[in-house]
């Protein structure tokens, strides 16, 4: 039995003092003046107790181009843990042929024996025949009860609209919820082949081909395809004031339409790219403007958006260059591959071991969100909306005890030191932070001791989803 006590309880509806019993894996007592004998007693006087971040939007171990994202299932976990989250979901690819079962089983072969936290699946759709759409229902019993399509990528990843409708018209018929990738894929290609034409071959062209408007008019596409099908649907990584517009004209209208932004958007601009390590910003959607960046703020603090995720696919900036970790040297192919063409740099980021901090000291600590909102966006609204609650994001009686002890006093110059994503750079190195977790349980389990590293592979558990996350 473990009692944590004495400290300040943060939850997506208040915030109350208050004392949590854990036996075994679970929260079985939330009260004042808990006193159980035999009990290991954890005094967080002047701390903060609230629920482990979930984190929804995670790539670890995915190939791309020619290299793979160079966080796996346990240095990514690892991360994850150390920024105070204790679940991330990750996307199964579609097989190029072959069911959707075989790619499913392909990410448990890659992932249960590493996974150092708890863990779910969301399953791609990439290609839509008779077939794929005979197997969709099939997934809920392997506990996969959510879809992502997009409306980029073309010839890879892409469904045109009739398509992503008719995954949105199964997806209400079972129970389930489509994510959307909103780009336009069209106009996408077209930049790029006019920018390489042209010359242009440097980081910054790969925001300048991706421009915010076909962002926005692909939030409402496929908000108006959710609303026709009367099914729910998850935008993930919105990134645009336009985006959020047309996301709150649909909600406004009935439509059952959630948003998700992620700290990049927040707090970088395409000018990022222009460096000489503008390398290091590329991410698909592109950074916008410092006028999106306050939009989506703004979003935030007025609950128009649901979650903060991240989308973490780290690759290294100079993969020629081995970095240390856990006492081995390690180098994998990264954004070097693109130095001399912008199309071919791995896209994607490192986020998933600063989400909390970052939004901790520049959303709580500035004063775009309540400390109940922090819970809410990073941790209790996606328990809600991907089917976890209140196993995942709540401190209930029956809740998992997945719990982060939270020191509001620390004080930090932020960086690669204390992110532990297995990559040679941080996009917030040398940011100074104050709040910052302290110790982390994950079931129960103390994985997280200040600087300690007391987890380990394999005890992360699958998270078996059905039906029934909610719209927020």
């Amino acid at each position: 039995m473990l009692l944590i006590k004495s400290g300040t309880l943060i939850t997506a509806e208040k915030s109350f003092e208050a004392n949590i019993l854990v036996e075994g894996e679970k929260i079985t007592q939330v009260g004042e003046n808990l006193d159980v004998s035999g009990a290991e007693v954890i005094d967080a006087s002047g701390k903060l107790v609230m629920p482990g971040g979930v984190d929804p939007h995670t790539h670890f171990d995915l190939e791309m181009f020619d290299t793979v994202s160079s966080d796996d299932h346990y240095t990514g976990h690892k991360a994850a843990a150390f920024g105070g989250t204790t679940t991330v979901m990750d996307f199964v690819p579609q097989p190029a042929d072959g069911p959707l079962e075989a790619g499913v089983e392909l990410w448990h072969e890659k992932a249960d024996a590493k996974a150092a936290i708890d863990f779910g699946f969301h399953m791609n759709i990439t290609r839509l025949d008779k077939k794929t759409a005979a197997e969709i229902p099939r997934l809920l019993d392997m506990g996969i009860p959510t879809l992502k399509v997009f409306m980029a990528y073309n010839g890879r990843l892409r469904l045109q609209d009739g398509e992503i409708f008719k995954v949105l018209q199964l997806a209400k018929q079972h129970g389930m919820l489509t994510m959307l990738h909103a780009e336009n894929g069209d106009i996408i290609d077209i930049l790029v082949s006019e920018a390489l034409s042209a010359g242009h071959t440097s980081a910054v062209w790969h925001a300048r081909t991706r421009p915010s408007w076909g962002a926005v008019d692909a939030v409402l596409r496929g908000a108006a395809l959710a609303a026709q099908a009367d099914a729910p649907l998850y935008i993930v990584h919105m990134n645009t004031a336009g985006g959020v517009d047309q996301l709150r004209y649909a909600r406004e209208r009935g439509a059952q339409v959630m948003g998700e932004t992620c700290p990049q958007y927040l707090f970088f601009t395409q000018e990022h790219l222009r460096s000489s390590d503008g390398a290091k910003w590329i991410c698909s959607p592109p950074m916008r403007s410092g006028q999106d960046n306050a939009s989506l703020w703004q979003a935030l603090s007025q609950d128009e958006l649901q979650v903060v995720g991240t989308d973490h696919c780290p690759f290294f900036f100079d993969g020629t260059q081995p970095i240390e970790y856990e006492g081995q040297e390690v180098s994998i192919p990264g954004k070097e591959l693109g130095s001399e063409d912008f199309t071919k740099i791995p896209n994607g980021l490192p986020a998933v071991g600063d989400r909390l901090p970052i939004m901790w000291t520049f959303g709580v600590g500035a004063g775009h969100l309540t400390e109940n909102q922090f819970v809410a966006l990073t941790s209790t609204n996606p328990a809600k909306i991907f089917g976890l609650y209140p196993r995942k994001g709540a401190l209930q009686v029956g809740s998992d005890a997945d719990i982060v002890i939270w020191d509001p006093k620390i004080k930090l110059t932020y960086g690669v030191d204390h992110s532990h994503q297995r990559t040679d750079y941080n996009l917030f190195e040398g940011w100074e932070l104050k709040g910052f977790p302290e110790k982390v349980f994950l079931r129960g389990r103390l994985i997280v001791d200040g600087e300690r590293w007391l987890g380990e592979a394999g005890m992360g558990q699958f998270l078996q989803r059905g039906v029934g996350g909610q719209v927020i």
